[in-house]
């Protein structure tokens, strides 16, 4: 008989699924530091972010049951995003990744530049 194949399976990996994908984390970490707020506060909070990313970004979110949304039927519509206490795990997760960007000098979008040396590795000249 065969051996049935068993794929290894990371425990982060549905988590990481989630929240990877360009915008995902800093959306929570905007949240997370500003609180409940509006959808045109959300996206200046997000510089350089589109509508319709933020809206997909936070349909994700909200269906992984760490971003709640609150509409308002007013004129016009009131939409509000803030964390669930899921969603607040994350923040000092968030918080320590970017004390560590910080660190690094990883800040700028440009982590690639400059790749990272070994501890005592001399620098290429």
């Amino acid at each position: 008989m065969g051996r049935i194949k068993r794929e290894a399976v990371c425990p982060m990996d549905g988590l990481l699924r989630v929240i990877s994908g360009p915008w995902t984390t800093y959306i929570l970490w905007r949240l997370a530091n500003f609180g409940e707020v509006r959808f045109g506060e959300l996206k200046r909070l997000v510089p350089g972010i589109s509508s319709r990313v933020l809206t997909d970004r936070l349909r994700g979110l909200e269906a992984a049951g760490l971003v709640y949304r609150i509409h308002k039927p007013t004129i016009p519509p009131q939409v509000s995003y803030g964390l669930t206490e899921h969603g607040m795990a994350f923040r000092t997760i968030l918080d320590d990744l970017n004390a560590l960007a910080t660190k690094l000098g990883m800040t700028d979008g440009h982590a690639g530049d400059s790749p990272a040396r070994a501890p005592g590795a001399q620098a290429a000249e």
